[in-house]
């Protein structure tokens, strides 16, 4: 009897193991990693602006060669617009500043324009969306919607200090965006940071490209690594 207990007690849990296993992998399923953590192929950006260095993309700036005019890191493959992208980034230095557009255009000089989900090291800036003509989205902890003639209305679902504590400066932290349609989403760390439904009829955008940012300013530095995209369905 003892056996024939013990051996369905064996039984029960490797299938539970292997149950576990499998929706793991169901929930990273159609993503692709975008970095060969390498070299920068299917990347562009300034000569010796970026470099890859123990499987990251690094952006830096020093007392030595400092970043004078911030400048984008761009993916070459796709101009996606419904999609979810994974990546894992640390940010070090006394008032660093970075991010990650997407949606965007390309402008003169590596500049870009269009949607960022921004990071700083001072926490103000970190888990909220911004955009370079209308500044803040939405703020770290509201829900937003934005009408079509650019009339916000705002929710606070979290309180942003207690938020931001889900971020780890100076240290690896992951980072998500999910555009689906109009509804943007951007989370630290698994947690949702904030959220709009941005149906603005001529700043709002549908499609565009995904680039990484140095941001000028005192002596920082930006590694990103792990980056993985999936394309969602249409809407």
């Amino acid at each position: 009897m003892r056996t024939i207990l013990t051996s369905i007690f064996v039984l029960i849990f490797f299938c539970a193991s292997n149950l576990s296993i499998v929706t793991a992998e169901a929930l990273d399923d159609g993503f692709v990693s975008i970095f060969n953590g390498t070299d920068l192929t299917g990347w562009e950006g300034i000569p010796d602006g970026w470099k890859v260095e123990n499987g990251c993309i690094v952006g830096e700036s020093t007392p030595e060669k400092p970043c004078k005019h911030s400048h984008y890191l761009y993916w070459t493959q796709k101009e996606p617009d419904n999609f979810h992208l994974k990546l894992t980034f640390r940010l070090q230095g006394n008032g660093g500043n970075s991010g990650i557009q997407f949606r965007s255009e390309k402008r003169p000089n590596w500049d870009t324009y269009g949607y960022q989900a921004d990071v700083d090291t001072s926490l103000q800036w970190a888990g909220c969306l911004f955009h370079h003509k209308r500044a803040a989205v939405v703020q770290r902890g509201f829900d937003n919607i934005v009408d079509p003639d650019g009339k916000v209305h705002s929710k606070q679902f979290a309180d942003p200090n207690e938020l931001i504590k889900f971020y780890k400066p100076n240290d690896w932290n992951d980072y998500e965006i999910i555009a689906d349609g109009s509804v943007i989403t951007l989370l630290i760390n698994g947690k949702m940071m904030c959220r709009v439904d941005d149906q603005h009829a001529t700043e709002s955008a549908k499609s565009g490209i995904i680039a990484l940012q140095m941001h000028q300013g005192p002596p920082m530095k930006i590694e990103i690594k792990s980056i993985r995209f999936k394309e969602l369905n249409k809407k």
